[in-house]
């Protein structure tokens, strides 16, 4: 038996998938890192950025015009970008794990369940309304109403904000901005993916399965409830998928006991450990380094009391992260408005503060990525 994994291991194996030695442009990055989670529009921006320098703002922007990078809600209901064929698989995982969240919202006026079927009618009808233009969030709730109304549903379920998240919340539609650049909050559209990235739809089992190829070759070594909380499917459906890749990979899939009498499971030969950490990076708000792990699982790089102090159970927002040599060791904060800003960086008592001229390149991606001039920073430990 392979020897246990420490947590040293596990972010070394990690950071070498994360943070790729050679220099990529975006659709190729996330090829690499996997789908950004962007509920927050520059999170993509920012984190490809500190991935690779050849991801600016410019250049990001021209590949979510050309297609070559889409944004859609899919694991979790969550938004994030991805290239187009990560999407369709992210698609159909999604429709596996937020298929009773719609099925238990979406009820009949007596609170009895939709006929067999009807979701997936629905979801099909609402990429058709979405085929040919992009739509508003408006468009897409009316569109959803009426049909609750024809099909015996009951239209008041989705008159507040949840239910009119269902409107354009499908992972069969991409979203784009109406109005404002790529990294902005501006108005959105909606569009369905199939007619953008005229692409099908794998089944559930392929898509499963793909998923967990996914997440181990860009997050591992990951534990089943790594995956299941990454992709928003329940653990028995991970299960079922990785005895399906044990049977497609054979000695391929490795296991390795690891922290906590964890399990963890990997793609032999994906990836040596990183020898050299980066030595600081400013990432974005919901960073692969967060949100590709269940929350105890994210000890690879950050402590849970500093986890706390990042991420907020009230309102699951989380302070964009500070990386120090492999470890998440504070977060930073742009001030101002306009092209000129100011950047506050805060570090954790007991850890390195980090250094004005490792500073620099971090600083200057984060200009690069959101077409800003940073004229001022400073440091505060907290």
């Amino acid at each position: 038996m392979d020897d246990p994994l420490e947590l040293d291991d596990l972010a070394a194996l990690t950071l070498a998938r994360q943070f790729p030695a050679d220099p990529l442009e975006a659709p190729a990055l996330l090829e690499a890192v996997g789908p950004v989670q962007t509920q927050t529009a520059r999170s993509a921006f920012l984190g490809l950025a500190a991935r690779s320098p050849l991801v600016t703002h410019a250049s990001l922007t021209a590949a979510y015009e050309a297609g070559d990078v889409v944004r859609g809600s899919t694991l979790r209901g969550t938004v994030h970008t991805s290239t187009p064929a990560q999407h369709r698989v992210l698609d159909a995982v999604t429709r596996v794990g937020q298929r009773r969240f719609w099925e238990r919202t979406l009820r009949r006026p007596d609170g009895s369940a939709l006929p067999d079927g009807a979701l997936d009618e629905l979801w099909a009808a609402t990429e058709t309304f979405a085929a040919t233009a992009w739509r508003t969030p408006d468009e897409l709730h009316d569109h959803l109403a009426a049909w609750l109304d024809r099909h015996g549903g009951d239209p008041s379920r989705v008159a507040d904000q949840a239910g009119r998240y269902l409107s354009f919340g499908h992972g069969g539609l991409l979203r784009r901005p109406l109005s404002g650049g790529w990294d902005r909050q501006g108005a959105p559209g909606y569009r369905a993916a199939t007619a953008v990235t005229a692409r099908p739809l794998p089944s559930q089992h392929q898509a499963l399965d793909e998923a967990v190829l996914l997440h181990l070759r860009i997050h591992g070594p990951a534990t089943r409830e790594d995956i299941a909380w990454w992709s928003g499917v329940t653990l028995g459906a991970v299960d079922d998928a990785v005895a399906r890749v044990g049977e497609l990979l054979g000695d391929g899939l490795t296991a390795r006991p690891g922290p906590g009498g964890r399990r963890y499971l990997d793609i032999a030969g994906v990836a040596d450990a990183a020898a050299h950490p980066p030595a600081v990076r400013l990432l974005p708000e919901f960073d692969a380094l967060f949100c590709g792990y269940a929350p105890r699982g994210r000890d690879r790089f950050v402590t849970a009391e500093h986890h706390a102090l990042l991420w907020s159970a009230a309102n699951g927002q989380v302070r964009p992260p500070l990386l120090v040599d492999g470890r998440i060791t504070g977060w930073w904060r742009l001030t101002g408005s306009g092209r000129r800003r100011s950047l506050a960086v805060s570090w954790f008592a007991r850890t390195r503060r980090p250094r004005v001229g490792e500073l620099a390149e971090a600083v200057a991606r984060v200009e690069s990525a959101l077409d800003v001039t940073v004229d001022a920073v400073t440091r505060t430990r907290v």
